[in-house]
């Protein structure tokens, strides 16, 4: 008889390998059909496309900057015109969708260190973390998009899919939380790791959403750990509360 694979141990939970592979293999499937499509997800997208798109994303919508990506790219094209600009005109171009005291010191800082290194990023992650403006999430996203690595773009919209469906973590910040950390890895350890991440986002955005998910047209109802799930009206209710330890928020 074959044994099944022995749960997996995340630190405070534990998860199936079959309960994995049936997430990814859902989304996957869910994204081929309902995945939302942006410029900076197409083939021909380069690498500075899809890392500068993540720093303009953080904490901002998708279709926000999609509308606004046509401006920007016209008048950045490339690191080094970043890296030339003055914050000033970095702000004045962000200034529309409300980004540029956020932003706009960030990606001339980031754009002046990477042109420099003549617009490549370096491999090893600490010399990644150590460039300015990168935190845990850009990391991620720069081993993903520009080295081909299995890494998840963990934000509270993965963080609460992944919840639902495998259970809470503990700690209010999600880059200090060990099970999160160490299972959404997991999860997208696959050799579709670009498309599973965009899956998890798209779905946490149309599906998945804090106050009203709706349950009934959910791929994963059926094996989710959600315990207050949407009647037929498509109401709902967000994750349930964890311990509360005070952190920085993600970054």
């Amino acid at each position: 008889m074959k044994r099944r694979p022995h749960p997996v141990n995340f630190g405070h939970r534990f998860a199936r390998p079959g309960d994995i592979q049936f997430f990814r293999k859902a989304l996957i499937k869910w994204y081929a059909h309902s995945g939302r499509q942006f410029p900076w997800r197409r083939a021909r997208a380069s690498r500075f496309h899809q890392v500068v798109s993540e720093v303009l994303l953080q904490r901002t919508r998708a279709e926000t900057v999609a509308a606004f990506w046509p401006t920007f790219l016209s008048r950045f094209p490339s690191w080094s015109s970043l890296a030339v600009a003055s914050v000033e005109q970095i702000e004045a171009v962000l200034k529309p969708i409300g980004l540029s005291a956020q932003r706009a010191p960030r990606l001339k800082a980031l754009a002046a260190a990477i042109a420099q290194r003549r617009g490549h990023f370096p491999r090893n992650r600490e010399e990644i973390e150590a460039l300015p403006g990168v935190g845990q999430y850009i990391a991620n996203a720069i081993l993903l998009f520009c080295f081909d690595q299995p890494h998840p773009l963990v934000d509270v919209n993965m963080a609460r899919v992944i919840e639902r469906f495998f259970g809470v973590r503990k700690l209010a910040d999600i880059r200090y939380d060990p099970y999160l950390q160490k299972l959404t890895h997991e999860v997208v350890s696959c050799g579709k790791a670009r498309h599973l991440n965009w899956a998890v986002l798209d779905f946490a955005a149309t599906v998945c959403t804090i106050k009203r998910p709706l349950c009934p047209a959910c791929p994963l109802r059926h094996s989710c750990k959600h315990p207050k799930k949407t009647n037929n009206s498509g109401s709902g209710n967000q994750s349930p509360l964890r311990h509360r330890q005070t952190h920085p928020s993600p970054s």
